[in-house]
């Protein structure tokens, strides 16, 4: 598509730093690849061994094209507009007045709401990223040395993960993805060391079919450790051959092939290991006193810890190239980045300190994100693209069929995201404030009561730690 007209995109493009095929590959896999996946074998729980392989398969093959036809579409916005690369936000306004004239009166504030549910996506990640690291660290330390509160380890964490931060360019994060990768993955082997121990009789599990009543708690599970489409897109534009990036062999495909085979294989073991034991997540199911599962939980931890400068990006991208720095004239671009750089991890960790547990909220904001923009908005996108009488959309107009279809499917996970993702935030922060509210009434209690504290501390860290992979 992006030769149709005699104007390429792709030979216009002007990228500082561009990312290899290899470094995309890598960028990719580390974006897609995160604690999620140690949700997948309670998703398994719900919905049975070859159902949820086949739903899992369904899935990804839809987020996929999904992001496939966006970044299809924003190449054909960047040709009729003439320009190197237009963003998410702009394609979605030159789309939409191109459209019916019901898209056309809100094309502009298409593109505003683009980058919001972008950057609080992405911010609401980075914060739970750093709750989910300090959790990590202080159920390690904890054991080993002594038990201090979940905010210290917060607050230093925030304070490490400035210098990373500071690296402005995708190209110099590769190193960082690559060692991402391994820790996570030598992480996930370690963990196959208690999951292959003690293994039952494979037809004591669901083979077929789950608790087919909890089957939407699957699809939450399953879509949210797919996708992240402010990555995906932000690694396409900066590619030194963006063409390579989309097709069906394409690097984009061939990452996500890597991660589904992964992702099937840890959800099968774990929930063929555990059963109805399973927990929230399958770090919870092995033992916290044995060295292997700590360091397994210690090298997973260090790889969200390697993976927060990767999703920061985006946020940092929006701010400057989308707002501040749009016209390119802004005086000393690179000092002020660097300063707004300072001030977005200072800031994701203060809302860690005030908040620990945002699990609840960030289910409602991803929600919104993976039925917006990785669904409904690419749908509405190239319906609009193809809505002047000089376009068509195909024999029987299988283009407008698909994309209405996609646009419902996105729709009724949004429906259906939010009201759990509501549920769940009544659940999980009523049942918190009661607990608050507890306090010592007699002097005599104090032993017991620190023990209370003590034990209350670590189960709230196994918590957020559950509230951080339910969302990822």
């Amino acid at each position: 598509m992006a030769d149709k007209g005699g104007y390429n995109p792709y030979d216009n493009r002007d990228v500082e730093k561009p990312l290899s095929d290899f470094g995309a590959f890598v960028s990719l896999l580390k974006c897609v690849v995160g604690t999620g996946c140690l949700a997948l074998p309670m998703a398994f729980y719900f919905a049975g061994i070859i159902n949820g392989v086949f739903l899992l398969t369904l899935c990804c093959f839809l987020l996929i094209h999904g992001m496939q036809l966006l970044i299809i579409s924003m190449v054909e916005c960047s040709r009729r507009m003439h320009v190197g690369y237009a963003t998410y936000p702009e394609s979605m306004n030159y789309s939409f007045s191109q459209g019916p004239k019901c898209f056309k009166s809100c094309a502009k504030a298409g593109g505003y709401i683009v980058d919001v549910v972008l950057a609080c996506s992405h911010y609401g990640v980075c914060v739970v990223y750093i709750v989910f690291v300090s959790a990590s660290f202080k159920q390690l330390l904890d054991f080993y040395w002594t038990e201090l509160d979940l905010r210290v380890y917060i607050a230093i964490i925030g304070l490490l993960l400035i210098p990373p931060f500071l690296i402005r360019q995708l190209k110099y994060l590769v190193p960082f993805n690559i060692m991402a990768t391994i820790f996570i993955y030598l992480g996930f082997i370690m963990m196959m060391y208690f999951v292959f121990s003690d293994l039952p009789s494979i037809s004591d599990r669901s083979i077929f079919f789950g608790e087919l009543e909890k089957l939407p708690l699957f699809f939450g599970i399953a879509l949210f450790s797919i996708t992240s489409v402010g990555v995906m897109l932000a690694i396409e534009s900066q590619m030194t051959n963006p063409q390579h990036y989309i097709g069906w062999f394409g690097i984009l495909d061939r990452a996500v092939a890597l991660v589904l085979v992964s992702y099937i294989f840890i959800a099968i073991m774990g929930y063929w290991r555990y059963g109805d034991e399973i927990k929230a997540s399958l770090s919870l199911n092995i033992p916290s006193d044995d060295i292997v599962s700590q360091v397994a939980k210690a090298f997973i931890a260090m790889a969200i810890f390697l993976t927060y400068p990767l999703s920061g990006y985006v946020v940092i991208d929006i701010i400057m190239n989308h707002f501040w720095n749009k016209n390119k004239e802004l005086k000393h671009p690179v000092l002020k980045e660097l300063i707004i750089r300072v001030a977005y991890v200072l800031c994701t960790t203060i809302t860690g300190l005030i908040i620990p547990n945002l699990g609840p909220l960030l289910s409602l904001v991803g929600a919104f994100t993976i039925s917006l923009l990785n669904l409904v908005f690419p749908a509405l996108i190239e319906i609009c693209l193809y809505y002047p009488p000089e376009y068509n959309y195909g024999k029987l107009k299988w283009k407008l069929v698909k994309d209405i279809l996609i646009a419902v499917i996105g729709i009724l996970i949004l429906v259906n995201g939010t009201v759990f993702a509501i549920l769940e935030m009544i659940e999980e922060w009523g049942h918190a404030s009661e607990t608050t509210t507890e306090e010592p009434t007699t002097e005599a209690s104090t032993t017991t009561v620190d023990n209370t504290t003590a034990a209350a501390m670590k189960t709230t860290a196994v918590a957020e730690e559950g509230a951080a992979i339910r969302f990822f």
